[in-house]
């Protein structure tokens, strides 16, 4: 009976360490973290309506390149890179449109 359980605790154990991989808690932390900051200067008129929306598409782009690098179960190193550099670019997009001299009327 035993040599029948350990198959299938392997196979359990093998897509465990699948869903693991796919998981990208640090890039989903960020993106609440900047989606926050967007919805804050929305909030105290330091972005504009125009600048919100660009901004929220950017980060829609990185949601889409985060679903892409988690289609095949796996993210790697090189995607994981990716997203973080993305990321960084975008919060330095946010930091900028929140500290220009635009203002929402």
């Amino acid at each position: 009976m035993s040599k029948a359980i350990a198959p299938v605790l392997l196979l359990c154990g093998l897509l465990l360490a699948g869903a693991a991989s796919a998981q990208t808690p640090a890039v989903d932390q960020r993106q609440a973290d900047q989606r926050a900051r967007i919805n804050q200067g929305v909030a105290s008129d330091e972005l504009t309506r125009r600048e919100a929306v660009h901004l929220r598409a950017e980060q829609a782009h990185i949601r889409q390149q985060e679903r892409e690098a988690k289609a095949d179960g796996v993210v790697t190193r090189r995607e994981r890179r990716q997203l973080q550099r993305e990321l960084d670019r975008s919060s330095a997009h946010i930091y900028e449109q929140k500290h220009d001299t635009q203002q929402r009327r």
